[in-house]
């Protein structure tokens, strides 16, 4: 198994996680068709609960075994780290045990929760069965992470990356098959069809964790598994307490932020409802924001989930050998790739939000209109996953809580009120949860740069430099969108005309965009040379292949 540097694992990584995405965001289609909007909001309150219970299951393991695994490579300490894989692994096993039996038995009350009084739309006996349904994944999951984090550990990205690709193409199999025949050979129930749909995630998962084992297994002599190592001095309760030391960051904030997203479906669904509007819109709604939007907003999140997977291990690899110049490099380049690629990529949805909805889930109003506002999220989740990695890499573990535990409490302090007041000024009310969300997110960005700044002398001119270059190629880039956008002609009720509207407007603005950058030598700077003369030599066909 190849090991990769920082950019290489970055680019595998982000690649497989958008492809992962991408298909993520397809598959809905064809499933929002099959199941309507009911259905579609179903599916929306189990996947909910399921992360929140898949976040307290995995504990923040997976992260801190591969943190552990690349600090003691790193200082030669090699039974250690197999030491440390195999107390995580069976401490995580232990865990996800107990998680999935508490989901199922409690199914019902949790549904409750989420429900309450809403009439009209599914029920508090649909809601438990669905979330029964998907408790079966807690099962496989969080051991499937473990056995990635500790690949990630010794910088093999190229394993991990290909094994979400494969959990992702099982699961988008099962969810499409399995509700398919459901509904058109067995004739049963959107809510029997919702539950094998959900039941894929333990599908996919299982397979892709077949895989991983396989890999491992076959390369156990590089992984170090099963050699005679030299003892270390670095007793098991030394290896666990730093493990559970790492870990606890990563529990408070994966925690906090599937909570306050259970929260905002909360306050949305009851908030709605409170100010008069019907169960249907209330749920529609509710779901557009906590899933479907979010849906179609994972191919920008990607950029940053890949980054974190290359970005920890190199972080704490240069923390450990203290080369605070590479840290701050490598964060600074980071939130560079970040800003050069997201910001494009969101203004450009938010301008093309109607017909991607309509491609998505068919021509509706209030769902572009909800989408074409969301998609502002993903910006700030992108820079948030990024300073919050880069403190956890650092052991800033105070930094991390109070950064991320302030952003999140503001944002549900301000939920409800701000949902009132866009109300009051004649507004759609659930755009304040959107705005109380990006606040959040922003007061742990601004925090988190402010601890990183001071505690180790990191400086971010380079990256305000560049968020200043990139205005010009950004404004060139809406103006072409603009005027293709009033240009084209389109029928919102056809997919297909979406599909070209969309194609042809994207690929010129993102020509127009990437020209610019290139001429400015941003792409350049961004990216490196050594990677530029990479993809020149391809698109000429010049080079090895």
């Amino acid at each position: 198994m190849k090991k990769s540097s920082f950019v290489e694992g970055t680019i595998i990584a982000t690649l497989s996680i958008v492809f992962v995405k991408i298909l993520g965001m397809l598959y809905v289609i064809p499933f929002y068709a099959l199941v309507g909007v009911q259905g579609a909001a179903l599916y929306a309150y189990a996947y909910n609960i399921y992360v929140i219970f898949l976040d307290i299951s995995s504990a923040g393991l997976p992260i801190a075994i591969s943190k552990v695994i690349n600090e003691f490579n790193t200082l030669g300490k090699m039974d250690a780290k197999v030491r440390a894989y195999r107390l995580g692994k069976n401490l995580i096993c232990f865990i996800s045990v107990l998680v999935f039996i508490l989901l199922f038995l409690f199914a019902g009350q949790i549904a409750s929760i989420i429900i309450g009084d809403l009439q009209g739309g599914n029920t508090i006996e649909d809601v438990a069965f669905v979330i029964r349904s998907v408790s079966f994944a807690i099962l496989v999951i969080p051991y499937l992470s473990t056995a990635k984090g500790y690949l990630q550990g010794h910088n093999i990205i190229g394993v991990s990356s290909f094994s979400q690709v494969l959990e992702q193409v099982v699961r988008i199999g099962f969810i499409l098959g399995g509700s398919f025949l459901a509904l058109n050979f067995f004739h049963l129930s959107i809510r029997s069809a919702v539950g094998i749909a959900v039941f894929g995630a333990f599908a996919g998962g299982m397979t892709a964790t077949i895989y991983v084992l396989f890999k491992m297994r076959k390369n156990k002599n590089a992984l170090q598994l099963e050699q005679d190592l030299p003892k270390d001095n670095i007793s098991n309760q030394t290896i666990l307490k730093k493990i559970v030391t790492y870990a606890v960051p990563f529990i408070v904030i994966d925690i906090a932020v599937s909570i306050y997203n259970f929260m905002d479906m909360v306050f949305i669904l009851r908030t709605l409802d409170h100010l008069g509007y019907d169960a249907a819109t209330t749920e529609f709604v509710t779901t557009s924001i906590t899933t479907w939007a979010s849906k179609i907003s994972m191919i920008v999140n990607s950029i940053a989930a890949g980054m974190s997977v290359s970005l920890i291990p190199n972080i704490v690899e240069a923390y450990t050998l203290r080369k605070w110049d590479v840290v701050n490099f490598k964060l600074n380049k980071a939130l560079q790739i970040i800003l050069i690629v997201c910001l494009p990529m969101v203004f450009g949805l938010c301008l093309l939000s109607k017909p991607v909805w309509s491609i998505f889930y068919g021509y509706n109003e209030l769902g572009a209109f909800v989408f074409a506002v969301f998609i502002f999220i993903s910006l700030f989740f992108n820079l948030y996953t990024v300073t919050s990695s880069t403190l956890q890499s650092l052991n800033k573990f105070k930094g991390v809580y109070f950064s991320s535990l302030l952003g999140f409490i503001l944002n549900g302090i301000l939920d409800i009120p701000l949902m009132y007041f866009f109300h009051f000024i004649g507004l759609e009310p659930w755009i304040g949860a959107i705005v109380a969300t990006a606040i959040g997110y922003s007061t742990s960005i601004y925090f988190a740069l402010l601890i990183l700044k001071k505690a180790n002398h990191l400086s971010y001119k380079s990256v305000i430099k560049l968020l200043k270059q990139l205005t010009f190629p950004l404004g060139m880039m809406l103006i072409v969108v603009f005027i293709l956008r009033g240009v084209l002609p389109i029928h919102y009720t056809s997919k297909i005309s979406c599909i070209l509207n969309v194609s042809i407007i994207a690929i010129s603005g993102a020509f127009v965009y990437l020209f610019i950058c290139f001429k400015m030598g941003l792409i350049r700077k961004v990216f490196g040379q050594e990677f530029c003369d990479k993809i020149t030599k391809k698109l000429t066909r010049k080079g090895k292949y």
